[in-house]
Formats: C-alpha cells, structure tokens, sequence
C-alpha cells in the first residue's frame, strides 16, 4: 500500500508539468538503502531547480517569472515530502491532499504565465495526466527496432 502512494506521490509530482521522460533523464536512480531499511521516499525529492529549468525551457519564462514561481515549486516540494512522510493520514487523505497541494501550486505558477504560456502549461499537465494513465508513466510503448535487411 505504501509503495501504491509512492507511485501516486509520484505521479502526482510530474503532472505538473514536467514530463516524465525529461525527469527521468534528469534523476540518477536512487542510491541503495542503508542497512536494508527502505524509507518510502527514498529518491523520491524533485529538485525545484531543475522544474525550473524545465518550465523555464518549455515556457520561456521571464528572469521575473523565474524569480516568482521558484518558491512555489520549493513550497510544493517541502509539502509533498512533508505528507509522504506522515504515517498518520490514510492513503485515500494523502493522495487528496497531494492532489489539493498540486492543483494549488499549478494555480498559483499559472497565476505568473501570461496567455500563451498558460496554455502552453495547460497543455503540459495533459500530457503528463495522459502518460500517467497510460501506465507507469511512460507514456506510448517504444518504438520497434529497425528491420535488418535478410542476406
């Protein structure tokens, strides 16, 4: 059940806007657990950073814009962790105040974007909600390798 929210936690995190290819080339995988005790977040942080940049590069944002919407993702960082960590809420309240958390901080960044960059972040979480309902976030299966010409 822990791992489920975990997924969703994640899933969550990447629907608001950063795509799950870009943050999985943008993260190493997780260094091991210590001492075989595996702490349910381990890995799990979003470096606001490089949301940052990644807003930055797909929304062409403003150094004034950059400068607002850095705290609100540090913000939601320090949220989500804060209730991935709490033991004493029920998965079904984590994953509604994940999703309160979520749609506040969208709320507030879009707040910041003019038209066409809202949009544009509009249509960042769709894609995102897509590839997230489309599996493990993978969005569409690979493409088939390349037919070798037969000899």
């Amino acid at each position: 059940m822990q791992i489920k929210f975990t997924h969703i936690a994640l899933g969550a995190l990447l629907a608001f806007g950063t795509s799950c290819a870009a943050f999985a080339q943008d993260n190493p995988a997780p260094p091991p657990p210590d001492q075989g005790q595996a702490h349910p977040t381990h890995g799990m942080r979003v470096d606001p950073d490089r949301q940052l940049a990644h807003l930055t590069q797909e929304l062409n944002l403003t150094s004034d814009q950059q400068t607002q919407i850095k705290p609100m993702l540090v913000d939601r960082q320090q949220k989500m962790q804060a209730l991935m960590e709490n033991q004493s809420l029920s998965q079904d309240d984590r994953r509604q105040q994940a999703h309160t958390i979520m749609e506040n901080s969208n709320s507030n960044i879009k707040s910041v974007l003019n038209d066409d960059q809202k949009q544009k972040f509009d249509a960042m979480l769709e894609r995102a909600r897509r590839q997230m309902q489309g599996g493990a976030g993978t969005g569409a299966p690979p493409p088939p390798p390349p037919q070798q010409p037969q000899l």
